[in-house]
This record gives structure tokens, sequence and C-alpha cells, in this order.
């Protein structure tokens, strides 16, 4: 199969549906190659219904989960996610932004109240966690133990991610911190502050390691 060629000039040019046809058929192929016949089949249904209810993604791989409906997410084209990914969104307008080229692996978990952004070409492993909402505070204003977690006030904080991020499994990005460009979140790390550009940060609470130096083209360690 890997060496099969057909020729998709001979379909017809007009009209959308075999436009989609045809990229379905070529994306099809593609992925005939890289999975196992199970796996192509199930992707093969994916790409179906990516294309139908998520037009200019890439592949939608399903269970998919978005509570609060497509009109609070705006995305770029390109868009992967994994198995079992989970966006929580809220209100009526706009909270989640996703830029071009980003992948999620599987069970990515994403709450957006009020406002998370995500640039372009950001990678992500699995089990990843990232929101701009808590129950309640420590802080200012902050609730008593007695009081149900269920029952605490909502508090949100806009979170921003940079372009060419790549975040590291099992990590975990909180409420109000912005992540900068070309930053690496290493593996299980809780970003509780946010990270300057072109820095590699790892660790609970999470710090910088690494830093890229532009004009040495290395990254220096941080004492």
């Amino acid at each position: 199969m890997g060496n099969t060629q057909i020729d998709l000039m001979i379909l017809p040019q007009s009209g959308g549906i075999i436009r989609r046809f045809k990229l379905f058929l070529m994306r099809s192929l593609t992925m005939y190659s890289q999975y196992s016949l199970g796996e192509f089949i199930g992707n093969c249904w994916y790409l179906l219904y990516t294309k139908l209810w998520f037009p200019g993604a890439r592949l939608i791989r399903l269970p998919f989960y978005l509570r609060g409906g497509r009109q609070c997410v705006l995305y770029g084209k390109g868009l992967t996610l994994g198995y079992g990914c989970r966006f929580d969104l809220a209100g009526r307008k706009v909270t989640l932004r996703i830029g071009d080229n980003c992948k999620c692996n599987d069970r990515v978990h994403i709450v957006a109240h009020e406002s998370v952004t995500i640039g372009d070409n950001v990678l992500m492993a699995s089990n990843i966690f990232i929101t701009d909402t808590s129950h309640g505070s420590f802080r200012d204003e902050a609730d008593a133990p007695q009081v149900a977690p269920d029952d605490r006030k909502l508090l949100t904080k806009p979170t921003k991610i940079g372009n060419n991020v790549w975040i590291g499994e099992g990590a975990c990005i909180l409420p109000g911190v912005e992540i900068g460009d070309g930053c690496t979140i290493g593996a299980n790390a809780v970003v509780t502050k946010s990270i300057p550009a072109n820095s590699v940060v790892g660790g609970v609470p999470a710090k910088v390691l690494r830093i890229w130096n532009k004009e040495l083209g290395i990254w220096e360690r941080c004492q």
C-alpha cells in the first residue's frame, strides 16, 4: 500500500463536496502507512467527523468533550486532538482561543471561563491541565476552609501560552500564568507564575532551569 499511487486529478474538480472527498482520501492514504488496520479505520471515522464538525482542524479523535458549545472556542487551522481531550468553557462568548498548527495528545483538559489563549505551533503531551479558574482564594477575599470547595466563589484570571511552546507530560498551568514564546515546560511541572520567553522550566512549583542565549546560540543553565 505504501507504494500505491492514485492520480487524484482524475476526480472532478468542481464542487465543495468533491474537494473535501479528495482531501479526505489523501489524508486517509497517508494515515494507512502510519497506523495498524484498526487505528486506520478509526482515524478515517475521526477524520470524517472532523471535516463535518470542525472544518479547518486536522484531526479530532473521539471521545472529545466540549462543554459550553462551539461558540466558545476559536481555533486556527491544523488543530489536532488526541483521545479523551476535554474543554470546559463558559458563557456565550469566545473564552478559548487556539492558534494555528496546535497539537494536543491524549487527555488534555482545558478550563476557560474567562480567557485562555494558546498561540501558534504549540505542542502538548498527554494528561495536561490548563485553567483560568479556581474554586475560592487563599489570598484576598479568602474562603474559609469550612465552606465546601464546590460552594466557594469561582475566581478567574486570564491564562496565556505563547507561540512555539512545548508542554511536557502531566504539566499543570494555573490561572493568571503567561508563558512566553519558545518555552519548554517539563513533565509534571506545576506552573504558578508567568514564564519569560525562550525558557526551560520544571519542578513543583515550576522555576526557570535554562534560558536561550541568542548571541551564543546555546541554552544556558540558570544559577
